[in-house]
């Protein structure tokens, strides 16, 4: 009754100093901003006095005719189909969530592969002759590891050094560094360090490109074809900023060695920077649920995930049989898994086994990733497809995981499900009274699976209202990769290397809500971000003004949260940004 008593006042206010009839305008507006003719609790509520200004009595009730005859015909039963089809999305979504989170529930009891023991060579003719150094590295598999990277200025020593530590006879590893650096101060010093390591005894090979045709996967393609590359059995691919442990080969390989159906073992990301900004922590919120429970369950129930692109170790006749990388989309590490799957290869996730690595703490680094993530991934959906359907080489279950759950359902209802109906059809639904989303697809639905996602993090519970506003922010940017990647648009093959700082021990021991860039106003602006708040902060006036329910508790902070993504008042600042 006091806002009812105030906005009268404030009528009486705005009539006298603008010297209109309010009470006798209708102009353009929807149903709910006039009084009702028939009466009732909507008779009362006040038009907004610049919307009446704006569209004065004349032609008036012509102009409410035409709404209201357009909003019968086509805006209210475009909105409500909408709303369904989101809904019944999020059901196949939460579906999709339980299963996942049973089966990996039950990984650890059903593993088919258990971990074998450590490689053991028995005494050969080299350690009888006195050679025993020798004749202990005869039993180990020749492995190569490689290290692509690219102007990667602030980690390149992490990766090699990690890498040409690792707990292997020296004679049985080739460490191969493939830099497609253009900054020639870069190439410099990526080249020094690998001599550095190879006065130290170690087998690193220094490689270049005269061009960066393919990019990552050119790179990698082009590293599996010098001569040396022949006589390895296994190859570890690491980005620039991974750390793997001393005992990473030892712990992943006896899997390939004592496994021949095994093609990929893929370790579980560990991270240096997780608690520097808010955002890095929800990052590692939802990072930890993909490898917790998309690869456990993926590789305990099919013997198939999605390859990380980095961490993992592959059988290189697996990479030979599937033909090698390719590089016709930004996950050229999703694509050689596809194809591997698709020959008839198997899978293990070793999740004991963690790599050190950096989160992006810069919102615009991480814009761009999942951008090439996404959008990659949809469009890999698009190319293999019929193929997925058309090989005979799997069985039908199978196929029906990789079209249905991890293409159709992870890699595009999951991302356009919660921008379409979180951020578009629930706001509009506020304005338009003839469309209602039914209780069980705003709350229990969405509260049902954050919380499967939170079970798996149960440290980082107190931040889940975080994790959600930042992910339904994400989505924005999310769905629109998605249907880049699907309709094949302009920017499908956008490749952006993601900024790494080189923070290996993370640089504050508590996450920050806001920090303050230190680049220009104007230039850590993101429009679209805050074209999508003033939406979403309209609706939440609408609906608080003028509604019956609550929904604008939940819009308002969510256009808060666009505001301050669209302002650049997320993450840390960036030399680049």
């Amino acid at each position: 009754m006091a806002g009812a008593a105030a906005m009268a006042s404030l009528a009486t206010v705005a009539e006298a100093w603008l010297d209109l009839d309010l009470h006798g305008s209708t102009a353009l507006l929807p149903r709910r901003l006039w009084p009702s003719s028939s009466g009732g609790g909507g008779a009362e509520l006040f038009p907004f006095p610049l919307l009446v200004w704006l569209w004065p009595a004349s032609g008036g009730e012509a102009l409410r005719a035409a709404w209201d005859a357009a909003r019968a015909a086509a805006v209210a039963p475009a909105l409500d189909a909408a709303s369904w089809v989101c809904l019944a999305l999020s059901a196949m979504l939460l579906a999709d969530a339980v299963f996942l989170a049973a089966a990996s529930a039950l990984a650890r009891r059903r593993r088919p592969y258990r971990a074998p023991g450590p490689i053991i060579a028995g005494p050969t003719a080299e350690e009888e002759d006195g050679d025993e150094e020798a004749g202990r590295s005869v039993g180990y598999p020749m492995v190569l590891v490689q290290i692509p990277m690219y102007n990667e200025r602030e980690v390149y020593k992490l990766s090699i050094g990690a890498a040409c530590g690792m707990s292997w006879p020296s004679d049985r590893v080739i460490v191969q560094v493939l830099d497609d650096s253009t900054d020639p101060t870069v190439k410099d010093l990526v080249e020094l360090e690998c001599k550095f390591w190879a006065n130290k005894g170690k087998n690193v090979r220094y490689e270049v490109r005269n061009n960066r045709k393919g990019y990552k996967a050119g790179a990698l393609k082009q590293g599996m074809l010098y001569e040396y590359v022949q006589q390895c059995d296994f190859v570890a691919v690491f980005d620039a900023d991974f750390q793997p442990e001393p005992d990473f080969l030892m712990r992943t390989v006896p899997y390939l060695v004592h496994n021949p159906q095994i093609g990929l073992v893929q370790a579980r990301w560990e991270f240096v920077n997780p608690n520097e900004v808010l955002m890095t922590r929800i990052q590692k919120m939802t990072l930890d649920y993909h490898f917790k429970v998309e690869q456990e369950a993926g590789s305990s129930i099919f013997g198939f995930f999605g390859f990380n692109g980095t961490a993992g170790v592959w059988r290189i006749s697996s990479i030979k049989e599937a033909g090698g990388w390719e590089d016709r989309t930004t996950v050229e590490d999703m694509d050689l898994a596809v194809r591997a799957a698709l020959k008839g290869w198997k899978f293990i996730y070793v999740g004991d086994v963690k790599v050190k690595s950096e989160l992006p703490s810069n919102l615009k680094a991480y814009r761009r990733q999942q951008h090439r993530w996404t959008c990659g991934a949809a469009n890999l959906f698009r190319k293999t497809g019929a193929e997925i359907i058309l090989t005979k080489e799997v069985s039908l279950w199978r196929k029906l995981y990789l079209i249905y759950s991890f293409f159709f359902i992870r890699k595009v209802v999951a991302h356009v499900v919660p921008f379409m109906l979180y951020c578009v059809v629930i706001p509009l639904s506020v304005l338009i009274p003839e469309v209602t989303v039914p209780v069980w697809g705003v709350v229990y639905i969405p509260t049902t699976i954050t919380l499967l996602y939170a079970i798996r993090s149960p440290s980082s519970i107190h931040f889940i209202p975080f994790w959600i506003l930042f992910e339904n922010v994400m989505s924005f940017h999310r769905t629109k990769a998605t249907f880049i990647g699907l309709l094949e648009l302009g920017s499908v093959n956008e490749w952006v290397v993601t900024e790494k700082l080189g923070n290996s021990n993370g640089t504050k021991s508590e996450p920050q809500i806001l920090e303050k860039p230190r680049c220009r106003f104007w230039d850590r602006c993101t429009i679209s971000e805050i074209l999508v708040a003033i939406f979403l902060f309209f609706c939440a006036t609408y609906n608080l003004v003028l509604g019956d329910d609550f929904y604008f508790v939940y819009i308002y902070l969510q256009a808060i949260t666009f505001l301050i993504a669209g302002t650049g008042f997320c993450g840390t600042s960036s030399s680049n940004s």
